[in-house]
């Protein structure tokens, strides 16, 4: 019960997400009146719906996203009189151009020629498109908000926790018991304790968390450091001789360097941060986030790999809403973590995967929002090259050109979402365990 539990929390947030995406260009559309015919979370079969007003709002069955249906997302070919578009002879693109066109204009009625999407100004346009993307954006630094400020994170304190007795090389961290002969860390040969608390390290005041003091030791190796802690209450001051030892490297756990080692573990607390911390969190996350989707392609390929052999999923790779369902029902039943780390990691699931949707959203292809905010740009651009040197305004862009590009990526979507769901299914990500 409680792993069924721990999926539909991260199921129905995924759930609300899109309706709240949708809702941010929903409402953009209200605003500059466009005529918005569905607002639904789903595709496929519809589960339930009902009309209110002109639009009607409803759930589909099948969970990977939702959409708005706007009249007028594509344009009649310049030229064409209105509500009518041209006879001509065309390739078999060009051909499901102009029949796209004709389906998107039979949805306009008498009267709504103030009310199509492409007739709106460029900066319109992109507003409404960008809602989408931006409602993401917004929930992804609430979330985060809610975690650094409001929950507080999991931090390595600089208190003691456990003394090392002997020096073990990275490769041989997980020994419990020293060998014969082995050497006694700088730690045990200082006579540090648990519950000491490092204050000063090398003469710089240690008053953040253990990561500041972590960098100092490691930068230190092969000298002998005078060092501040505080125990029961009194300053006890030490020089402690920083010995080199194989230790994974902070950026690159897959890489071994040789750097300093004193051989201590820090006790762990739970730790709220200020504003500065979402800031700093949102911008790391985000560059880390857009540097995934530039590598899309390649991680995808390791998916298929997984997909179809016994190849372990890569804990950092793409997952769809059945992967991240489980992860969720896995974190939840777990005995590794207390209430608190469960209910910090939802909410940081959820500000991650909003922020992924977010960027994602922002790809300037077809049939993605950055595609329309790319046609908004682009007619822009054009209308104010024509203002400078005083040419007829060009009007709207014809978004319908791009179709062919559009059903390429929308295969190409589908491909994607079913392959991660099949992944998910035979050879799911694990975060415990």
């Amino acid at each position: 019960m409680v792993y069924l539990a721990g999926m539909l929390i991260l199921f129905f947030g995924l759930l609300v997400s899109i309706a709240l995406h949708e809702l941010g260009h929903f409402s953009f559309a209200k605003l500059f009146k466009v005529r918005t015919t569905q607002f639904m979370v789903g595709f496929g079969p519809t589960m339930w719906s009902k009309r209110k007003g002109e639009t009607e709002y409803g759930v589909k069955w099948i969970p990977l996203g939702g959409y708005i249906r706007m009249i007028g997302m594509l344009p009649p070919r310049k030229g064409d009189a209105p509500g009518q578009v041209r006879q001509v002879s065309t390739g078999p693109w060009q051909g499901l151009i102009e029949s796209a066109r004709g389906a998107a204009l039979e949805e306009i009625r008498p009267g709504d020629e103030d009310r199509v999407f492409y007739g709106k100004k460029w900066w319109q346009k992109l507003l409404i498109m960008f809602g989408g993307p931006a409602m993401n954006l917004l929930l992804s630094v609430m979330f985060f908000a809610i975690l650094l400020m409001g929950i507080g994170t999991v931090r390595s304190q600089p208190v003691i926790g456990e003394v090392l007795e002997c020096m073990v090389p990275a490769s041989q961290s997980q020994t419990t018991e020293c060998p014969a002969n082995a050497t006694p860390t700088p730690a045990a040969q200082a006579g540090l304790k648990a519950g000491d608390r490092i204050v000063a390290f090398d003469g710089k005041k240690i008053d953040g968390d253990y990561d500041e003091l972590r960098v100092l030791i490691r930068d230190n190796g092969g000298q002998t450091v005078p060092m501040t802690v505080q125990r029961g209450g009194q300053d006890v001051k030490l020089n402690v001789p920083i010995t080199r030892n194989q230790m994974h490297d902070l950026k690159d756990p897959d890489k071994i360097v040789n750097v300093g080692f004193l051989g201590i573990t820090p006790i762990q607390a739970m730790e709220r941060q200020g504003p500065g911390a979402v800031v700093s969190t949102m911008t790391d996350l985000t560059a880390r986030t857009t540097g995934a989707l530039v590598r899309m392609p390649q991680k995808m390929v390791g998916v298929w790999n997984a997909a179809f052999s016994d190849e372990k999923r890569d804990p950092n790779g793409p997952v769809g809403v059945v992967g991240v369902s489980r992860i969720g029902g896995e974190v939840a039943a777990s005995d590794d973590y207390t209430g608190a780390q469960k209910v910090s990691f939802f909410v940081m699931l959820l500000g991650s995967l909003n922020l992924a949707v977010g960027l994602f959203n922002l790809v300037p292809l077809l049939p993605l929002d950055g595609g329309h905010i790319a046609g908004a740009l682009l007619e822009a651009v054009k209308k104010a090259f024509a203002k400078v040197f005083r040419r007829p305004d060009p009007g709207y862009v014809d978004v319908a050109k791009a179709l062919p590009v559009t059903y390429v990526m929308a295969v190409v979507l589908i491909v994607m979402g079913g392959l991660l769901i099949y992944a998910d299914l035979v050879n799911p990500v694990t975060v415990t365990g």
